[in-house]
This record gives structure tokens, sequence and C-alpha cells, in this order.
């Protein structure tokens, strides 16, 4: 199995219990991460390894990466698994797909289809070359790869879905013990560090601004500023757990806002509003119903919107939207993209606004198009009487 960010890590750990329950004696090789190490098996690389977003980025560790991809082909060979199962991160994974078709009889999986739809249409071809079964989380994507390409997939459900419906019915917390409990861990921490600040009992606007450096240093600021003036709340900075604390501490540092890591869904369960970096994120929000604004920063904001309206394939950003097939959350993109209108926005969401409830029908319309099917419970069936 092969994942390249901490998503994919939880999603693959995931699908990794379900095929264990399938198969007792299924056995793992992995270049994942944490999550998956906690199941079992063996881990080549972590995915922190592998994760590289951006051209510039990804040119300054071109190597690291060719490294990478000749070590994950020859461990592939030399170990011959019955099936090669990969998860998302596409221009990593459909690069082994195709060495995995050119050189051995090896299947490949595809768990978490590419995002084709959206950019990158050309990559079908790759895939129907390369890929023995294709298998979706965004029930959209049916239409796209059997009626468009004449591509056969399986939609097995989210398992995001899943993922936040167990949260909720192992997590009890109140509002008053999830501040106590922060604010006894902020005890431990060094005064001086931006993780110290205690949370109060005002109510929570969370900001999820994203699990990449880039992302935060673009979305994190205008974030902060849209947000500051709404004094009656407190901002609460949803940490990632591959970003360290002093990268955050240069945009908190003389701000209100506080911060907690590795427990996003802790604070999506007590948040009033969040601000949200589109991603996966939009959709957990979703599923917590809180409701968002989507906000992400773009470089040549005009000529970014005109490549929206007439080469991107996708009306929207967001899964949220793009799940419903309208536009249930805002997005502020590109040249929408400002602090005025990001304040203006979150403060229509506001507890007694209109514009809360429908967005909150929104959402429960966008669960009934996902379905209930538990996604890596299907698909383990799936692949384990495919490969029988």
């Amino acid at each position: 199995m092969i994942v390249g960010e901490a998503s994919g890590d939880l999603h693959a750990s995931r699908l990794m219990m379900s095929l264990q329950r399938e198969d007792a004696e299924a056995q793992f090789r992995f270049f994942g991460g944490d999550h998956m190490a906690a199941v079992g098996g063996e881990r080549v690389r972590h995915y922190k390894e592998l994760a590289y977003m951006g051209f510039v980025p990804v040119l300054l560790h071109l190597p690291t990466i060719l490294k990478n991809m000749k070590i994950c082909k020859e461990d592939i060979v030399r170990w011959q698994p019955d099936v090669v199962i990969l998860v998302d991160y596409p221009g990593f994974n459909l690069n082994i797909a195709k060495f995995l078709k050119k050189n051995t009889k090896i299947p490949v999986y595809y768990y978490i289809s590419p995002k084709i739809w959206a950019w990158k249409e050309w990559r079908i071809k790759r895939i129907r070359r390369d890929v023995t079964k294709l298998f979706s989380i965004l029930p959209f994507e049916v239409d796209f790869f059997e009626k468009k390409h004449h591509y056969p997939i399986r939609y097995v459900g989210n398992p995001t879905v899943e993922e936040v419906a167990h949260f909720q019915q192992q997590y009890l917390d109140s509002f008053e013990s999830f501040v106590q409990k922060q604010n006894q861990q902020k005890a431990t921490i060094s005064k001086d560090s931006v993780l110290a600040a205690p949370l109060t009992h005002k109510p929570i606007i969370a900001l999820l601004a994203g699990s990449r450096k880039q992302e935060i240093k673009d979305n994190l600021p205008a974030m902060i500023e849209a947000a500051r003036h709404f004094e009656d709340y407190q901002l609460v900075l949803a940490g990632a757990p591959s970003i360290e604390d002093s990268y955050y501490e240069k945009f908190l540092k003389g701000t209100r806002v506080r911060i907690i890591k590795n427990q996003t869904y802790a604070l999506l369960s007590h948040s009033t509003v969040a601000l949200v970096t589109s991603g996966t994120a939009t959709l957990e929000t979703a599923l917590f119903n809180v409701p968002q604004v989507v906000c992400y920063e773009t470089p040549l904001p005009l000529l970014t919107r005109f490549a929206f309206n007439h080469f991107i394939n996708v009306k929207y950003i967001s899964l949220v939207n793009l799940i419903a097939n309208r536009e249930v959350v805002q997005e502020l993109l590109a040249d929408r993209f400002k602090v005025m209108n990001i304040a203006n926005e979150l403060y229509r969401l506001l507890p007694g606004k209109d514009a809360r409830e429908e967005m909150l029908r929104g959402y429960a319309e966008m669960r009934r198009r996902l379905g209930t099917s538990i996604a890596p419970d299907e698909a383990a069936k799936l692949m384990v009487a495919f490969l029988h």
C-alpha cells in the first residue's frame, strides 16, 4: 500500500483493518504513516519522505522523490505482493502503476481515485492502461468515469463519513470538559510557546488552514485578520501534526489565536463556525454540522479566476459543493479571497442568521448523496473477492 499524506494514512489504516476482517492472514507492507503502522505490517518509508506539493518544492526535492520512487519499485518487485493498493497521491502513485503494468503481473487497485475530473483529465489514459480496479469515494465520480470515459469504477461510500461517525460515537466531552482538558495540557508547556495560551469559555471560531506550510502561509494571516473582529468569540487554530510549533509562532505571535494540535475532530465538535482551506477539511467540517467559509488564496488571482472559468473542468473546489452539485458553502478563492469578504461571510453564518440555517440544510442534502456504505468495509470485501 502506498500513501503520500496524512489523510491517506488515516484512510489506508481503516482499509487495512477492514481487509484484516475479510482475510485474517493478510500481510501488509507499505509506504505510509503512523496510523498504518499501528495496524501492523512493515513500513518501508514514512509518507513525510514523499509529501511535496507544488512545482518549486517538487523541483527542490526531486532527487529525494526519485530515490524513494526507485526504492518503492524495487521493494515491490522483491516482495511480490498479491496486489498493490494505491491511495490518492496520483503524481507518485500513477508512476508506480505504470511501472508495475510494464514490468510485472501484479494487479493495481486504486483506492480514492485521482481527481482527474478537476484537472489533468488526460490521466484517464494512464488509469485505463495501468490500473486494474478503481474504487471511488465520491458519488459524482461514477458518471465522470463511466458515462464520459466508459471506464468502470466502484463507488464504495465515503470513508470520512464513517470516520466522523466513529469519532462522534466515542467522544463524550462537554464544552466545559474540552476547555478544561486543553488547558491542563497547556499548563505543562513553556509559557513562551504559542501553544501555551489557554482556551476560554467563549464560543469558538475554528481556523483550519491546511496541513502544508505553503497553504498555511497563504491562508492563515487573512483568516486571522477576518476573524479577529468577532470579539465575542475565541479563535482556535487546528494545528497540523506534521507542522512544527516554531512555524506557527510567526503567524500567531501577538494575536489572540489559540492553537490545539492533533485534535481537529474534537475542535469541530465544539465550534460554532469555521474558516476552512479547501480539501477534505471542508467535508469534515460539514459532517460536524459546522457552518463554514472556504478560503483559498492563489497567486495571480485574476488569471486563476480566468482559468477556473475557462479551463478547469469543475464549478467548485470544495467537496461539499461538488457532492451537493450546488453552492452550499461560499468559496472565496482567487479574486474573491479578500479579508472583508471572509469577514462578511463569517458574519452571515453566526447563530440566528438565515444563511446559517440554509447551509445546514445543504449539509443534510450532501449527506444523503454520500449514502450509508462504510467505505473501507465495502472496498475490502470487493478487493478480497476480486483477488480470489
